[in-house]
């Protein structure tokens, strides 16, 4: 088990509050810290071996920095690259990882189609095609890549406009009809996804089950820290660090709406 400090949730820009916002719920006293590596967002455009370098140098600092009770690493995309290898470099830290829900989609079909939207370094990883080996063999899984849908929810956010149009787009691959069967299952393989669930419904061509792994992920946490978990308020409030250092108004704003406070170097 990690030290006393704070729980670490970790991404590349806004997405992980998804995740941060499900585990406040079941974990009201907990001390957390959010870290958005948003200098290098949107990270999926990164070669590999850059990226899994450059996440082990920050998680040395961080780690080394803010001595963090867990780490929840609330990327798709962060966690199936260098997820193995940040448990091997920090093993008295417990880590907790996103995977694409595609086991509890298998389970959950009705018509075995099954499409996972993700970013496209996660549809590439090697990871995501044994998750769908192991648990969704008899299932058709389409993994359908997107370059553009997690800056569209950073915007989305941020209260910037996104169009209905720039969204199907990049969506509509998702929705397969087969032989009398549609997809009723789309797995959203990036935290940043369920930010725009909403719009997705209202443009769908058909409803589906769009799968958020946020509750699922947060009660990992809890089942992580264990009798570790916090019984009384801290007295510092949660943070929030961005790498790219911001100064920024309305962010600060967005941050505080989930009860972080953004430090600045």
């Amino acid at each position: 088990m990690g030290s006393g400090g704070p729980v670490l949730f970790f991404d590349s820009g806004l997405g992980g509050l998804t995740v941060l916002r499900e585990a406040r719920y079941l974990l009201p006293y907990e001390p957390l810290l959010y870290v958005a590596d948003d200098a290098a967002f949107p990270i999926g455009r990164w070669p590999e071996a850059d990226l899994k370098a450059r996440l082990l140098t920050l998680f040395d600092k961080l780690i080394a920095t803010h001595e963090p009770k867990a780490v929840v690493i609330a990327c798709n995309t962060a966690f199936t690259l260098a997820g193995d290898a940040l448990r091997r470099a920090h093993p008295q830290v417990p880590f907790v990882g996103t995977v694409p829900a595609i086991k509890p989609a298998a389970e959950r079909t009705a018509s075995g189609l099954i499409s996972v939207l993700a970013t496209p370094g996660t549809v590439r990883r090697a990871y995501t095609r044994s998750l769908i080996e192991s648990f969704a063999s008899q299932c058709h899984v389409r993994l359908v890549g997107s370059d553009l849908l997690a800056e569209m929810a950073e915007y989305h956010l941020r209260g910037d406009p996104v169009a209905d149009e720039a969204l199907l787009a990049e969506i509509s691959d998702c929705f397969l009809e087969s032989e009398g069967r549609r997809t009723d299952i789309v797995v959203l393989a990036c935290t940043h996804y369920p930010f725009l669930t909403n719009r997705f419904r209202k443009i769908a061509p058909w409803p589906v089950d769009w799968l958020d792994p946020a509750e699922a992920i947060a009660r990992q946490l809890v089942r992580v820290l264990g009798a570790d978990a916090a019984s009384a308020p801290a007295d510092t409030p949660d943070r929030a660090i961005f790498t790219s250092n911001p100064k920024d108004p309305a962010l600060v704003r967005l941050l505080a709406g989930f009860g972080l406070v953004l430090e600045r170097d």
